[in-house]
């Protein structure tokens, strides 16, 4: 072989490692937005009202996590309630993201618990492992909620987006759960990269994902592989709520259609496909619709009274 092949190959192959941890740090150690900007967008939007914000009453809490930091929360409660909904938001942001849901909640009789995911808002951690480590977390912040509640309470988890697939990937890990309610979950992460790789970079999974996967293993201890709420859905017993805009293109729906496919009770999981709903928005798009499925869900499983 001449020394042109092997400068070559040399050149190539450092491309390939540059490109990985390029890749890497993107999936691991994205740029979150700040939480106070996440609460500024949100009222700006019309997604937080403040003014009923500021009047529901509130604890500001830490809860130390397992992986040793603290996970920054705010406790909602409702008068008399032995129900809690723990409220897991989507990539880059923060709690306040999961705010536009309290309403909905609340109306129903339920304690709501939001929280900061790993590496994101006010919560530590120097990284973001797509629910690897998150889910454990997400263990810690349901049992804070069921101390409060004592004797006799129930707990539900409600993620949007990686909130939802995280919330998947706890409750299978979870038994004490009493539902799960997933919006936009994606199903594996190996595929979700590789599809965003084809739509955002215009590239091939092959050779970038095993690579990047790779280095992210090595700094983190997550491989891609590892991280894959499909092949730990035959393990949940809880009743999942799966919901999904139709016209996402960002995780695309068939991932909540395969999610469906391989869950262990179909009598207990069903899917809510938003019509002209896109990524995270299918409660935006058409609120009555959503709340109704929310609804019948929690009815049909004695979450709340039949009306």
């Amino acid at each position: 072989m001449s020394s042109f092949v092997i400068w070559i190959f040399i050149g190539l192959l450092a491309v390939i490692l540059g490109a990985g941890l390029y890749f890497a740090g993107r999936v691991v150690l994205p740029n979150v937005i700040p939480s106070e900007k996440t609460y500024e967008l949100e009222v700006r939007h019309g997604k937080l009202d403040e003014v009923e914000f500021n009047r529901w009453p509130k604890q500001y809490v830490k809860i130390r996590s397992p992986h040793n930091y603290l996970i920054n929360a705010i406790y909602i409660p409702h008068p008399n309630a032995n129900k809690t909904v723990v409220l897991s938001h989507g990539f880059t942001y923060s709690l306040f993201g999961m705010v536009k849901y309290a309403p909905m909640f609340r109306k129903r009789g339920f304690n709501v618990l939001i929280y900061d995911l790993r590496h994101h808002g006010k919560t530590g951690g120097w990284n973001t492992t797509f629910g690897f480590y998150e889910k454990l977390d997400l263990k810690a912040v349901v049992t804070w909620a069921y101390d409060k509640l004592g004797t006799g309470g129930k707990v539900g988890v409600f993620g949007e987006s990686l909130g939802a697939a995280l919330s998947l990937q706890h409750a299978a890990l979870d038994p004490r759960i009493s539902f799960v309610i997933a919006d936009c979950p994606f199903s594996d992460l190996n595929e979700l990269l590789a599809y965003r790789l084809r739509n955002e970079f215009h590239l091939p999974a092959f050779p970038l994902l095993p690579v990047s996967s790779m280095i992210c293993w090595a700094f983190t201890g997550m491989a891609f592989r590892k991280v894959s709420p499909l092949r730990e859905m035959p393990e949940i017993e809880a009743p999942i709520l799966l919901i999904h805009g139709d016209r996402d293109t960002f995780v695309p729906k068939e991932m909540s259609i395969a999610l469906l496919a391989a869950a262990k009770n179909s009598r207990l999981t069903r899917i809510y496909l938003a019509p002209q709903a896109e990524h995270a928005e299918s409660f935006w798009t058409n609120p009555t619709a959503y709340e109704q499925q929310v609804d019948n869900f929690l009815r049909d499983i004695q979450a709340i009274p039949r009306g």
